[in-house]
């Protein structure tokens, strides 16, 4: 065998033991926190107020200078009487499922919600990763809300802590 055919046909082994003994490892979710977060920076919700939602009734930017950390990330408001809000509440004015979107945890996925997609439901803010689970999702939120009930205490175990 020539030299150069035999570390081809070495090198071809090696890479298909290496596909076969790693087809037996877990995959990673694309998304692993328990709050929906920048990786880079640790802001929760691309650095939108969540107060904003429930005050304003729009996806409003939190300001850097009105800042609280809760929950490992960094959460951004308009103002220091938002900021006092969400401190004193943060189950009120958090995002639900740390602001991955309902109506993929339904489908048993996690998939960040996008802030400008927002439905806020019996007192409860809840974002969407596109418009159309939003729509879905606010024409029927209790049967989506039934769904997610059984699939996101084993979806949440699987995020980090």
């Amino acid at each position: 065998m020539r030299p150069g055919i035999a570390l081809i046909t070495r090198l071809a082994c090696l890479l298909a033991c290496i596909g076969v003994l790693g087809s037996g490892l877990p995959v990673q979710a694309a998304t692993t926190e328990r709050v929906v977060v920048n990786r880079f920076s640790g802001v929760a919700i691309e650095g939108f107020d969540p107060v904003a939602y429930f005050v304003d009734g729009t996806a409003e930017q939190g300001k850097p200078e009105f800042e609280a950390n809760l929950w490992g990330a960094v959460w951004r408001f308009r103002n220091e009487g938002n900021r006092v809000s969400f401190l004193a509440h943060p189950e009120v004015y958090g995002p639900q499922f740390g602001g991955y979107d309902p109506a993929d945890i339904a489908r048993g996925v996690t998939i960040p919600g996008n802030p400008r997609f927002f439905v806020i439901s019996a007192q409860r803010l809840y974002l969407f990763s596109r418009e159309d689970n939003r729509d879905a999702f606010a024409a029927d939120p209790d049967r989506f809300l039934f769904e997610v009930g059984k699939r996101w205490p084993a979806l949440q175990d699987q995020l980090s802590q």
